[in-house]
């Protein structure tokens, strides 16, 4: 059974930085891509950044230039570092991988707060 759980989350000031991990396990037959949304209260989840299997990543307009997106194959996990912080950054972050078995197939993992005060 495939399970994603993240960490990294917490409580920062406007500027800080944090660094998101998330640690996968269990069998997927061909990964596509792995990436953070996030969802703010009375918001729809978003894409915030992704990374596929030759390393492309994107980024949302809102993040660009403050977050990365990077991954250690050989610790099956994924981490997004988050720099400049901002208030409105703040949000329950939600890991995705993107797994291909003759379709694309959806894992999540259960999320992680981030608050970033004032």
């Amino acid at each position: 059974q495939v399970q994603l759980v993240e960490s990294g989350g917490g409580l920062v000031q406007t500027g800080g930085s944090l660094r998101l991990a998330c640690a996968g396990s269990g069998s997927i037959f061909g990964i596509v891509a792995m990436g953070w949304y996030r969802q703010a209260p009375g918001k729809q989840r978003e894409l915030v950044a992704s990374i596929t299997r030759s390393s492309t990543t994107y980024y949302a307009d809102s993040v660009k230039g403050r977050f990365t997106i990077s991954r250690d194959n050989a610790k099956n996990t994924v981490y997004l570092q988050m720099n400049s912080l901002k208030p409105e950054d703040t949000a329950v972050y939600y890991c995705n991988v993107k797994g291909l078995d003759s379709v694309v197939r959806d894992y999540w993992g259960q999320g992680t707060q981030v608050t970033v005060s004032s």
